[in-house]
């Protein structure tokens, strides 16, 4: 592979997702170089459009814009069901945080197993996942098994079979781990929980809108994700919640609310759920904040996940051949996996003195993050990174190094 920067600027001339770039609002610092895209993604130009307009409506049609508004959990969820995520209509709807949706899917999940005393997730979880199963483990009284998954190349997948059995009422796992970038095989770890007959709760916070998510064909039960990292809907934009369509009417999740009540306007004092997904909802949804996840939703869905995946792999396995050639005798080493294809669209690399070099990346303009004790995150977006803005990045680390 060519690495230098005349190569990089003609991947990008060949780049069938450029285009795209023109489409996301430019940062006011023209040397800055984005490569935080798995934690906030960049603003779609369209973005603050679509916020003006329902700021007008909430202006000019007051109570009756909520005619439109109050279908938009659901819109926003079938625009990702096919394009984004390996869904049907109806089986994804938008609402409250990820932490909340986590709970509601992980309740209703238990709710469905009961006699079943264990839930079963990794040590390597985003531990926000930990923490909500920490909670119901402790709630009912629950035994929570965190298998070990190795640091760099994720959870084994006969390490979870080893963990599984009769007991287990939940498994739950992200599908790509938030520090390493290390993608789990969404049909064989389902599979693998199947077999006992426990259910499968996926966090796809770090994979919907860069890699492919099989949640279909891999007969996934649940799953919930945020909309602020590879979406683009902004930060603390609500997140999402999917259920596979013959459980929904199975499952009952805690947060009871009006909105995920039949006949909601009825405004009758006992509870009865809607039917299907919209039973997952609970209160009214955070319109504003809605509002702007559409635009990115499109974008992903115009380039086709596909296309964002192929160029997210040229993107990271160029991170890894700089590093190799260039950081490597700094002391740099990879702590993603190498192969491409087990990887999410994000590469970690380790050196001891990674929050100085954080530090230091963002006073020269590259924006990066830091996972302790050791970990630099770089998150390139398919959508908007370009393989120069990789080569650029990457050459001031190096600059930085040698300093």
């Amino acid at each position: 592979m060519n690495l230098s920067r005349a190569a990089a600027a003609e991947a990008d001339r060949n780049d069938p997702l450029a285009p795209f770039r023109d489409r996301f609002s430019a940062p006011k610092d023209p040397r800055r170089l984005y490569l935080d895209g798995n934690s906030l993604g960049c603003q779609p130009a369209a973005a603050p459009v679509a916020v003006a307009k329902a700021l007008d409506a909430w202006r000019d049609d007051q109570i009756l814009a909520w005619r439109d508004w109050i279908k938009l959990p659901r819109r926003l969820g079938d625009a990702m069901a096919g394009p984004v995520l390996e869904a049907q209509s109806g089986e994804i709807v938008f609402a409250d945080s990820t932490s909340i949706d986590l709970y509601k899917l992980a309740a209703a999940a238990l709710g469905a197993r009961t006699g079943r005393p264990r839930i079963v997730t990794s040590d390597d979880n985003f531990p926000t996942d930990l923490y909500v199963l920490q909670s119901l483990a402790r709630q009912f009284s629950l035994e929570l098994v965190q298998v070990p998954a190795d640091p760099t190349e994720g959870l084994d997948l006969r390490v979870l079979a080893e963990a599984v059995d009769a007991r287990t009422a939940l498994v739950c796992l992200s599908h790509v781990a938030y520090r390493s970038g290390a993608l789990l095989d969404m049909k064989a770890f389902t599979r693998v929980a199947h077999a006992v007959d426990a259910l499968v709760l996926w966090d796809l916070s770090h994979s919907a809108g860069a890699v492919a998510v099989p949640l279909e064909s891999s007969g996934a039960d649940l799953a919930a994700g945020c909309s602020y990292k590879y979406l683009n809907g902004g930060p603390g934009a609500p997140a999402y919640v999917y259920v596979r369509r013959e459980l929904q009417d199975r499952l009952q999740q805690p947060l009871w609310g009006w909105f995920g009540r039949r006949d909601q306007f009825r405004m009758a004092n006992d509870f009865e759920p809607a039917e299907g997904i919209d039973r997952f909802l609970s209160g009214a949804p955070s319109i504003l904040s809605s509002v702007a996840i559409e635009p990115g939703i499109q974008l992903l869905a115009e380039a086709g996940i596909g296309a964002l995946q192929e160029k997210g792999r040229q993107l990271t396995e160029l991170i890894v051949r700089l590093a190799d050639e260039w950081l490597a005798p700094f002391g740099v080493s990879l702590a993603s996996p190498r192969d491409s294809r087990k990887r999410g669209s994000h590469v970690t690399l380790r050196h001891s003195d990674a929050k100085a070099i954080v530090k230091s990346l963002i006073a020269d303009a590259v924006i990066p993050d830091f996972r302790p004790p050791d970990l630099i995150r770089l998150g390139p977006a398919p959508l908007y990174t370009r393989h120069v803005d990789v080569w650029d990045a990457m050459d001031r680390f190096r600059s930085i190094c040698a300093r």
